[in-house]
């Protein structure tokens, strides 16, 4: 699941500080083109120039904090170039945008986080394929495993903008410092970790995959990861396409080996109950237990960092941190499991593309960066202008050569199916009903 309503926390003084600096670097933002245009500041913008007085539009999820953010992160490039941004966040994004498109409303860019829906608008023929030079930058500093999700029949239509990391566990530095617990890093010290902490007397393990209409994806994390770390990328990719059932033996082996946590009552829900629980707690919540050391481990994406209240030191030697969710066989790598969005173009003027190229390029992911709460698959970010830990353990896994990326599982299948029946077939299980029954509703659910 990539794209829901995750509050944010509001960001930190310092980012604050960098934001007032960058406006005052880029200047009122009154004229359609700056003064600057020219100088020193604007060097890296020349290969843009010649479309002053222009105007473009992007639609997206991003909205609030994160969407000032994103609008300060091409600030500059507005300003140099005089193109002008007219940007529309919305929480109805994922309804409205098939309407707007199909209405003949388009905008002329959208960041659209499922690549299922990029598929949906290529094959209709609404979607404009990139321009060389964007295809160029986005081939040179985009990992092959992201631009797939972006390509249909063979075009390239999707740039990858942002991104997280779902391939998490949370816990507590402190916590397990004075317990004189070990970050295990194979799945079977995991396993031996959850034995020992459970013998304690404290549930290992926190858990909630409640959210509203979307109820029950938290879950499907789980199984994507799993099914990755027992099958491979090649099964998980067959399992996403539908080229194997849903009810495969191997799929059912991977629910099962989620279930051995997920469902075991020795090991959950600590702070919330016992398994049942899982299904009415809200995931925002379920991992908070961690700080107060009524459970110990929580996996989650690296976007949960927001959910920790104000003061919550998201560090290494702190309240809250993170570790790789480990591999299950050595023999499969080391799998990845995320998501992100992509930008697509309805339109082609010249204007649009000069956009689309930016947002590919260094300039524009190291200028987001620098303003936090943000990290990308893009090689071309500098970890040095990440600040938080969380976020550079996140791009230091996005840029792991020796890792394996697969995007979010539920985001690739029909919608009927990932934000469906795979939704609510997980609340079903964890609730109590057998794996085979489960995965056979799913089966037959999926669109003929």
């Amino acid at each position: 699941m990539a794209v829901f309503t995750r509050p944010r926390q509001a960001f930190v003084i310092a980012g604050v500080l960098g934001l007032a600096l960058s406006a005052t670097a880029c200047g009122t933002g009154d004229d359609k083109k700056s003064s600057n245009a020219g100088s020193a500041e604007c060097a890296a913008y020349d290969k843009y120039e010649g479309h002053d007085g222009k105007k473009v539009s992007i639609y997206a999820s991003i909205r609030d904090a994160e969407a000032d953010l994103l609008e300060r992160s091409w600030s500059q490039f507005t300003e140099c170039t005089g193109i002008e941004i007219d940007y529309e966040g919305s929480g109805e994004f994922e309804a409205q945008l098939p309407v707007r498109v199909d209405g003949g409303n388009a905008p002329d860019i959208a960041f659209v986080p499922q690549p299922g829906l990029v598929k949906r608008f290529a094959d209709a023929g609404k979607l404009k394929s990139l321009g060389a030079d964007t295809k160029a930058l986005a081939e040179q500093n985009m990992p092959a495993d992201w631009l797939k999700y972006g390509t249909v029949n063979g075009t390239l239509y999707g740039v990858p903008l942002g991104a997280n990391v779902k391939s998490f566990v949370w816990y507590s530095p402190k916590t397990f410092k004075e317990k004189g617990w070990e970050v295990p890093t194979t799945w079977d010290q995991l396993i031996a970790l959850s034995d020992k902490i459970a013998a304690s007397g404290t549930k290992p393990w926190c858990a909630g995959v409640e959210s509203g209409d979307a109820t029950g994806w938290p879950a499907t994390d789980w199984i994507e990861d799993v099914v990755l770390r027992t099958q491979g990328p090649e099964v998980y990719d067959q399992w996403t396409t539908h080229a194997i059932p849903f009810n495969d033996p191997k799929i059912v082996d991977a629910v099962d080996r989620a279930g051995s946590i997920l469902k075991n009552d020795k090991y959950v829900n600590g702070g919330f109950g016992g398994v049942k629980s899982i299904t009415t707690t809200a995931f925002q919540e379920a991992g908070l237990p961690v700080t107060t050391g009524k459970c110990a481990m929580h996996r989650q994406a690296s976007f949960y960092a927001n959910q920790f209240p104000e003061g919550t030191k998201v560090a290494e030697d702190g309240d809250a941190f993170a570790f790789y969710f480990p591999a299950i066989d050595p023999a499969k790598g080391k799998p990845v499991l995320g998501a992100g969005e992509f930008v697509v173009g309805y339109a082609d003027r010249p204007e649009v593309q000069a956009v689309q190229t930016y947002l590919v390029s260094a300039e524009y992911v190291n200028s987001r960066a620098k303003l936090g709460n943000w990290v990308t698959a893009n090689n071309k970010l500098d970890i040095a202008n990440v600040a938080s830990p969380i976020d550079k353990l996140s791009v230091q896994i996005l840029q792991d050569k020796t890792g394996t990326f697969r995007f979010d599982g539920s985001d690739l299948m029909p919608a009927a199916v990932g934000a469906g029946t795979f939704w609510k077939g997980m609340v079903e299980w964890l609730n109590g009903k057998a794996t085979a029954p489960v995965l056979q509703g799913i089966e037959s659910s999926w669109p003929k």
